[in-house]
């Protein structure tokens, strides 16, 4: 459930909202063991996302490195790469 969590500091262009609230989702997910809650828990799930996602944005943008930004296409490729020597 997890593997979808990337790493989203430091590359240019920032990480979006979307990508944010797509790591936030992940991590509840993860840590509720509900892909899609009840209609009792929905409130709850869906508040944990928002609050998992704006303390994720809060970090961003509070982070400092002296490294250069990654570039995501660069990033995207080595990932392929990987994965091709790992399952060929």
């Amino acid at each position: 459930m997890c593997r979808n969590i990337k790493t989203l500091f430091n590359f240019e262009p920032p990480a979006a909202h979307a990508e944010i609230h797509a790591s936030a989702l992940q991590f509840v997910r993860k840590l509720s063991g509900f892909n899609s809650p009840s209609q009792a828990n929905a409130e709850a799930f869906n508040r944990a996302v928002s609050e998992v996602s704006d303390s994720a944005r809060r970090l961003l943008a509070s982070l400092q490195t002296n490294a250069p930004a990654r570039d995501r296409e660069v990033e995207a490729e080595k990932a392929r790469e990987r994965s091709r020597a790992r399952f060929g």
